[in-house]
């Protein structure tokens, strides 16, 4: 439902798609081609994640991933040309606050979980993030979304319900 809202509209209570041809030479296309290919990375990050996460704390395992992908988007940054230096203190701000509250809280959870829960089940509710950045687009920076994907978010949301039900009587007990 979220991917068909972005190329298609709905006219009197119909959904209007364009031609497959039209569909695949658009910009939507690429992005949703994009995002099955983030989400292949994501499985196999889950599935190694997990697989270590059994044998490593946390501080470790979050230092040697966190560490690598900071080497590789440093070396990346360079080759394409990029400084690091001749930002504004605001943007820096921002970085630190991007760096802080989404990556070490927000991804270190879903790190944490793992050494706890199936990757599966830390995957389905990876789904929860896009409905919290919408929510956080409407109130902060004004943004409005489609009722289709109002809707494809609620059926997310079921699907995470649903889920962790099944998940919560199979799971071990978590440590305080």
């Amino acid at each position: 439902m979220v991917g068909v809202s972005d190329s298609c509209t709905s006219v009197s209570g119909r959904i209007v798609c364009p031609s497959l041809s039209s569909f695949i030479h658009g910009q939507a296309f690429l992005g949703d081609f994009l995002a099955v290919c983030g989400a292949i990375a994501g499985a196999g990050y889950l599935l190694i994640g997990r697989k270590l996460r059994s044998k490593m704390s946390l501080v470790s395992y979050i230092s040697l991933v966190y560490g690598m992908a900071a080497i590789v988007l440093v070396i990346i940054m360079f080759s394409a040309g990029h400084k690091p230096f001749g930002f504004s203190p605001q943007m820096y701000l921002w970085l630190v606050l991007l760096a802080v509250i989404p990556q070490l809280i927000g991804h270190s959870t879903f790190n944490w979980a793992l050494g706890y829960l199936s990757a599966a089940f830390v995957s389905i509710t990876l789904l929860g993030e896009p409905i919290g950045s919408t929510i956080l687009a409407y109130f902060i920076l004004q943004e409005n979304t489609s009722p289709l994907k109002i809707g494809g978010g609620a059926l997310i949301l079921v699907g995470i319900y649903v889920a962790s039900r099944s998940e919560a009587q199979k799971a071990p007990e978590l440590p305080d």
